[in-house]
């Protein structure tokens, strides 16, 4: 099984496959995904520090173009397949917020279409 490492908060075997952002969340943290994990919103933002996938979702490369977040991923558009070391930049503690939004599904929404992410 696949190591995701989460600074300030621990290091987890996860299953291969299980979306990021539901990894975060049975890890204990509130992350937040206050679209459901549409890629919509991106307050699902994570800093990769290594292991970063060298793909993306097109609906990712579109937002992360539109709302230029350069630097940080989207963790409801990927799946753990690899060891990863990330930073979740937004919870529920941070922001003040009182919930992280709508349970993202186990599966990538909308569907995925795989784009590289230097193109």
């Amino acid at each position: 099984m696949p190591r995701l490492t989460i600074e300030e908060h621990g290091t987890y075997e996860v299953e291969a496959g299980t979306r990021l952002v539901r990894a975060i969340e049975d890890a204990g943290i509130n992350i937040l995904h206050r679209c459901g994990g549409y890629a919509k919103c991106t307050t699902c933002r994570v800093e990769f520090l290594s292991g970063e996938p060298a793909q993306m979702t097109k609906a990712e490369k579109e937002k992360w173009k539109e709302k230029d977040t350069s630097g940080v991923r989207l963790s409801c558009q990927m799946t753990i397949e690899d060891e990863m070391r990330i930073k979740v930049i937004n919870t529920v503690e941070s922001t003040g917020l009182e919930d992280p939004g709508d349970t993202p599904k186990e599966d990538i929404t909308p569907e995925p279409e795989w784009v590289p992410t230097n193109t």
